[in-house]
């Protein structure tokens, strides 16, 4: 029988596309392949549409690949649309997307599609207009005042100060572009003369067109965002558990980054109040969607005052998708897991759409044909007492959402600050930060390590850094028995210490950095002798950074002396030694690697930064930093990186996958005149976050990032000796 066919519509014309990437990625991750044919299809920002091929799917940043498109993706023209698809999953934000215009064409073109029809999408966009209607009706909103362009060109910072005044609006006040999201435009001035500069940044924040800006009073009291969905069964709406939303002490409202980088902020669900004032917030949530006319998903943005007043600020006809979105969290709550939310969303629309009754008929057909599987029993552990606890609690996460349902029973455990493990459910699987899970636990979830072997049959480390990757976690495994990822006890000891590794790898004939251990001790006991060393043998610039460390944690470029001096100090607050290496010039490069005996190195991509040293934000913050998969190098120059890489990654006796960072210089760059490769370090355990490199890499040569991590537990049952034929042969074997 067909499966349907869903599009899902990300990327788009506003300057929330890197967010629209990110959401349509989590959702081509979890649609329910059982049921759907996933069909991603990518608009670039000047409105051309593309079925986008899966090694580019899992890019950091639109501009990875954009470039590529032209040559390597199917286009399509709007009009062959209902050929192609029988359903949109619309994931796009902001303008031409969340404001009717999308939703128009798709009318027009009879194609059924998720969430709210023209008028209410468009209305829920207009921040303007939006807050008048609720207002009218008796729903709370912000005092302010509206600023067309040709009056914000108009005045100056004192008539601007004189109009607030007269319209009773006092400063701190919130700035925002009157249709977008994401934050994107929005300030909160504190000082008279930032406030024209922060309205001309909102009016101009679209680079395509200047738009209205709100100036309105900062409420004050606790910030929640609450998801209500739709029961179409009964055609009622469900507001889920809200979120309550703490930004970060140092900040004045919850910006980009403390959106979507891992870790950040801090978001309680459900929210530190009473189940009365929780009540109240769904109640006024459902009150919005209905006066709006949005239809089967809504996510609703508010203030709850210290009188208990409820006061709404940002009404949404479509939520952002991300792997740890607002959306998950809470549904999570009422143990909803990401993909039964987006088959419940799909359901809704096709219900009303008359659709629904062939999808349930045929699925039921497939469930028959799986009911006689017997199940790989896999552990994923994740979060641990390292400085990468959250890039391992999003890799965690990420892993767990791989794992085909139909070969493997999962059992996900955090690791805490103790190394203690934790069974974790769904609700709290999809938090923010490990600190919140932390806060969370509870004694009845603890597994002994010693009932590890009685429970799984495989353990999925996805840890990094600490007693995650340096061979204790791996001791561990081996003494009891288990099969795991990644290398051995001893090279992931030997990788996890840069100056140790690199050293052995010198002694293997192959380019590394030259550099230098400092302990604490010696430090003080003679640091400027130690400077003077750095200075004649390594020289400046040079890069400092823990020798034992990863995710770009306390590394600096240092230029003089006294930078020397600073940085040491400040990394010896929490380190007791310091790697201070050369600093190297060429192409940056990180190349994964998969296999045991016999390695092959995927194609490199080369990390582009705006920065020194790349960043955190680059790394893990959707649209920051670049990976260019391939790097762009001669045909040559690569499989030369891959021979080296391959070769560094069988003397180190590396297992499974790791991920080397290195750079590429041409014989000019090269201080010997030679085409050269230097190793810089060896990840035995890389990130596996959603869109992490290696998986862009793995997607270069026809490896899906499900078939990825498959391939990395088949390495792991081989480097073990068990050799997997398939999920119910190896059940039979080791009665599973």
């Amino acid at each position: 029988m067909q499966k349907l066919r869903v599009g899902v519509f990300m990327g788009g014309k506003s300057i929330e596309k890197e967010v629209s990437f990110n959401s349509g990625r989590t959702v081509c991750d979890h649609l329910d392949t059982s049921r759907y044919e996933v069909i991603p299809i990518f608009q670039t920002a000047h409105g051309m549409l593309y079925v986008l091929p899966l090694h580019f799917l899992h890019r950091g940043k639109i501009s990875d690949f954009e470039h590529r498109l032209a040559q390597e993706a199917e286009p399509v023209i709007w009009d062959n649309l209902p050929k192609l698809v029988d359903f949109v999953y619309i994931c796009v934000h902001g303008n031409y997307a969340e404001d009717g215009v999308l939703q128009g064409f798709f009318e027009v073109l009879g194609i059924p599609y998720l969430g709210s029809k023209v008028l209410s999408s468009a209305l829920s966009m207009n921040k303007v207009m939006q807050k008048e209607i609720l207002h009218a009706h008796g729903i709370a909103v912000p005092r302010g005042i509206t600023l067309n362009p040709h009056e914000i060109a108009a005045l100056d910072n004192a008539q601007l100060i004189t109009h607030l005044a007269k319209n009773n609006i006092q400063l701190p006040c919130v700035v925002k572009p009157y249709k977008e999201g994401s934050s994107l435009g929005v300030c909160v001035v504190w000082h008279q003369d930032e406030l024209l500069g922060a309205v001309q940044h909102a009016c101009t924040i679209n680079p395509h067109k200047q738009q209205t800006v709100l100036i309105e009073e900062k409420v004050v009291g606790m910030e929640f965002s609450c998801i209500t969905i739709t029961d179409y069964k009964t055609n009622t709406l469900i507001p889920l558990p809200p979120t309550e939303i703490v930004p970060e002490d140092d900040s004045h409202f919850f910006d980009y980054e403390q959106k979507y980088m891992p870790g950040r902020a801090t978001k309680n669900t459900p929210p530190h109040c009473s189940s009365a004032i929780i009540k109240k917030i769904q109640d006024t949530c459902v009150q919005v969607m209905r006066v709006l006319g949005i239809t089967n998903i809504s996510r609703i943005d508010g203030f709850v005052t210290a009188d208990e007043q409820i006061i709404i600020i940002d009404p949404n006809s479509l939520s952002g998708m991300g792997p740890s979105s607002f959306v998950f969290r809470e549904a999570a709550e009422i143990n909803i897991s990401h993909t039964q939310l987006i088959n419940h969303l799909i359901e809704t629309e096709l219900h009303a759409y008359g659709m629904l009754d062939a999808l349930v008929q045929q699925e039921q057909l497939q469930q028959q044909e799986h009911t006689m599987e017997q199940k790989i029993r896999v552990a994923v552990l994740m979060g641990g007492n390292s400085n990468e606890k959250e890039i391992s609690l999003e890799s965690g996460r990420n892993v767990v959402y791989k794992l085909s349902p139909h070969k493997y029973e999962v059992l996900p455990l955090f690791v805490d600050s103790n190394m203690c493990l934790f069974h974790i459910n769904q609700s709290l699987l999809v938090r923010n930060s490990t600190k919140e899970i932390t806060s969370l636990l509870q004694e009845s979830m603890q597994v002994a390590w010693h009932d590890l072997p009685h429970l799984v049959d495989f353990v999925f480390i996805a840890l990094h850094g600490g007693n995650g990757e340096n061979g204790a976690i791996q001791g561990t495994l081996e003494m009891l028995g288990l099969p795991y990822n990644g290398s051995s006890v001893l090279t992931s000891a030997l990788c996890m210490d840069k100056y140790k590794t690199t050293q052995f790898l010198r002694s293997q004939q192959f380019d590394v950095p030259n550099s230098m251990i400092i302990t604490h001790e010696e430090w003080h006991q003679n640091h400027n002798l130690l400077i003077q060393s750095i200075e004649h043998t390594i020289g400046f610039p040079c890069i400092v950074k823990p020798h034992n460390d990863g995710c770009s944690v306390m590394v600096e470029k240092i230029n003089t002396s006294e930078e020397l001096t600073q940085h040491i100090e400040s990394l010896f607050a929490q380190k007791n030694i310091a790697l201070v290496e050369e600093f190297i010039t060429g192409m940056e490069l990180t190349v994964g690697v998969i296999g045991n005996e016999e390695p092959r190195a995927l194609p490199p991509s080369q990390a582009v930064t705006t920065h020194t040293v790349l960043s955190m934000q680059e790394k893990f913050l959707p649209g920051a930093g670049e990976n260019q998969t391939p790097a762009p190098l001669p045909t040559q120059a690569l499989q030369l990186v891959q021979q080296t890489i391959e070769r560094a990654y069988s003397a180190l006796q590396c297992k499974g996958y790791a991920r080397i960072d290195c750079f590429y210089q041409t014989a000019t760059q090269s201080p010997t005149r030679q085409e050269r490769i230097i190793i810089l370090e060896v990840n035995t355990l890389p990130a596996l976050t959603p869109a992490t490199c290696i998986f862009h890499q793995a997607l270069e040569v026809g490896i899906k990032p499900m078939d990825f991590i498959d391939k990395i537990i088949e390495f792991g049952m081989q480097e073990h000796g068990i050799t997997i034929k398939s999920a119910t042969a190896l059940g039979k074997e080791h009665n599973i």
